[in-house]
């Protein structure tokens, strides 16, 4: 067995420090300047959580339910690409490192393992990622193939229309090795483009007649067999006008600052967004959670649940399965501390009072 790190922050520098330059750069980068990256983790530290004492907490418990759903704690496994670059086993490690602490896992389209055998190898891993495919169809497919695979809920990413600028990536020269790739996504093929001609814009002129509308996306919702959450959301309007298609859920989003530098910090944007939908709408929110009292804040300002990636990142980059086990469980220890300390004995205690913002 091996010797794990023990701490969140131990595992976050061990995987600074052992991680090769290139995969750094995919998995713990961000676009630009890395200005919104950096501000994801800074919203958080200059929120305060405020000490209740002498509060009844017998029985207390992270467990709640989301979507008819239970949890055991309001943390799911983020959706990223390509795991098997940290681990010979790639998403199914992961899978089962979730499933060990009962804690929800959604496949990314971009999975470097076959779907059937990541649902096959976790009970908890049934929440898949969609992308859009180009059309309605190629849309529809992957969707009709993941409900056949045995996944129940979708997290369908708007936020990506295309790959942010990531200066990181540029300089390391990142590439995937050959044998390694999106192999659900494979059967779907990719676009290709002829030559540009003179003065045409590959993204405005070639692309953008693919991407998808709010219609293109309330067909979908309402065409799937199963909850639809929208993963992406920064602005309060997108958000009311999710909630009018017939959105199961949002989640509150920058990819990570993978995007566009110079967003808002999910952070920032998560209070107004749950203001505009209504306290009892499913909104998630990820974006810069490293401890269990990013957790507890997160869902103090609205969140109903939180996703947490590159914490995940680095506990499968070091320890395979039994580290995402273990840096889920440490999540879920220093929540119960912060509850605790807070006066908080269930999810359902944890309200707006408990947190103080510095303005």
């Amino acid at each position: 067995m091996p010797q794990l790190p023990k701490t969140l922050n131990t595992y976050y520098e061990t995987a600074r420090e052992t991680t090769s330059m290139e995969m750094r750069a995919y998995f713990l980068g961000g676009a630009g300047d890395e200005r919104t990256l950096r501000r994801n983790e800074e919203a958080f530290r200059e929120a305060q959580i405020i000490p209740r004492v002498l509060q009844a907490l017998t029985g207390g418990s992270t467990a709640t339910s989301l979507l008819g759903q239970k949890l055991a704690c309001p943390v799911l496994v983020a959706p990223f690409a390509y795991h098997c670059l940290l681990d010979s086993s790639g998403e199914i490690a992961t899978a089962q490192g979730a499933e060990a602490q009962s804690v929800k896992m959604i496949l990314s389209a971009q999975s470097s393992v076959d779907m059937k055998a990541v649902r096959s190898a976790s009970d908890s891993c049934d929440w898949f990622q969609l992308v859009w495919m180009g059309s309605r169809e190629a849309t529809l497919a992957l969707a009709q193939t993941a409900l056949a695979a045995g996944f129940r809920t979708f997290v369908l990413t708007i936020d990506a229309p295309v790959q942010g600028v990531r200066d990181r990536e540029i300089e390391a020269e990142f590439k995937l090795p050959p044998d390694i790739g999106a192999i659900n996504l494979a059967p779907f093929g990719q676009p290709r483009f002829a030559a540009l001609k003179e003065g045409e814009s590959l993204i405005f002129d070639r692309i953008a007649h693919s991407l998808p509308s709010w219609d293109d996306i309330a067909w979908l919702i309402g065409t799937i067999s199963a909850p639809v959450l929208l993963k992406g959301i920064l602005h309060p309007d997108d958000a009311a006008r999710a909630v009018g298609i017939g959105a199961a859920g949002i989640i509150v989003s920058n990819h990570g600052g993978r995007v566009l530098d110079g967003a808002p910090a999910t952070l920032e944007m998560l209070p107004a967004i749950v203001k505009k939908v209504g306290p009892d709408y499913p909104v998630l929110m990820d974006g810069g959670i490293r401890r269990g009292v990013d957790i507890l804040v997160a869902l103090a300002l609205g969140a109903k649940a939180v996703l947490v990636g590159r914490p995940i990142v680095c506990g499968l980059a070091i320890a395979g399965s039994l580290g995402v086990s273990h840096v889920l469980r440490l999540l879920r220890d220093e929540l119960e501390v912060a509850m605790l300390l807070s006066g908080c004995a269930t999810i359902g205690d944890i309200t707006q009072d408990v947190v103080h913002l510095k303005r």
